[in-house]
């Protein structure tokens, strides 16, 4: 039995290395299909091939990126406030920045990440911007946070605190700017019908917003009768899997089995 993988990704730059690196381990195209679309276009691939027997959906950044100064995805390297997952579309987050009410931001920080400090970030955000000093590298945006949390005691936690508040803000700002659960949404919406009876999916969410909005449409696709069976409790990585890459540590996978 022979079986033909297709694989998709916005990001032009990633995709092509991926593509250079996995035909030089042997998958060339008669294996592999790598397409430059993203992957709430399932359906149009499904239609195309008949359906698919296994669905792996991993919604996470990869280290490519995030080691990227470019790139714009770490606060802890200096490089241009981007986040896209593809520069030639789209507006970068130095961009959405720009002219961003206070109210929206905040609102965008909470909804997005769950930042505790969302009001007071919101509006030291937008008051530097105002004041003319444009937010548009990583460097600049960090430093704003830093100055915001000053009145924190100094103790040994202060640190983790502006670690975490960083995270949470270049994680909402990178949501924000891809559209990311607009396209998860309209990918879980699609997902029944790329799938053939009895085909498998598993998700890999790394975030709480992604993983409740999984949650929710495996859950009413059984209750549909869509799905024979789904993830009632969520799968995590082991402490080995964890200890072997760091960046595991917030992976959650869901799956189901889609009914015959």
């Amino acid at each position: 039995m022979r079986g033909h993988i297709y694989a998709t990704d916005v990001d032009p730059e990633e995709s092509a290395k991926t593509r250079k690196r996995l035909a030089d381990q042997g998958f060339g195209e008669d294996i592999l299909s790598i397409r430059l679309q993203n992957f709430c276009t399932i359906d149009e691939i499904a239609k195309e091939v008949g359906g698919f027997d296994f669905i792996l959906a991993d919604l996470g950044v990869s280290s490519m990126q995030i080691d990227n100064p470019k790139r714009g995805f770490s606060f802890k390297v200096d490089g241009p406030l981007d986040l896209r997952l593809n520069q030639e579309k789209g507006i970068s987050a130095a961009e959405r920045l720009d002219n961003i009410s206070e109210e929206e931001l905040a609102g965008m920080l909470y909804e997005n990440s769950d930042e505790p400090y969302c009001e007071e970030l919101a509006k030291a955000i937008t008051n530097e911007i105002r004041r003319g000093n444009r937010i548009d590298t990583t460097t600049k945006l960090r430093n704003v946070i830093e100055k915001t949390l000053d009145f924190l005691p100094n103790n040994k936690e202060k640190k983790d605190i502006i670690k975490k508040t960083c995270q949470r803000t270049f994680q909402a700002l990178r949501i924000d700017v891809n559209n990311e659960f607009e396209v998860l949404y309209e990918f879980m919406e699609k997902l029944p019908g790329a799938l053939k009876p009895g085909g498998r999916v598993a998700i890999l969410t790394f975030h709480s917003g992604e993983d409740k909005l999984v949650k929710k449409a495996l859950k009413a696709g059984y209750k549909e009768g869509i799905y024979s069976e789904y993830a009632r409790d969520v799968v995590r990585p082991s402490a080995q899997e964890c200890a072997q890459n760091g960046r595991a540590r917030s992976t959650k996978m869901r799956w189901a089995v889609k009914a015959e």
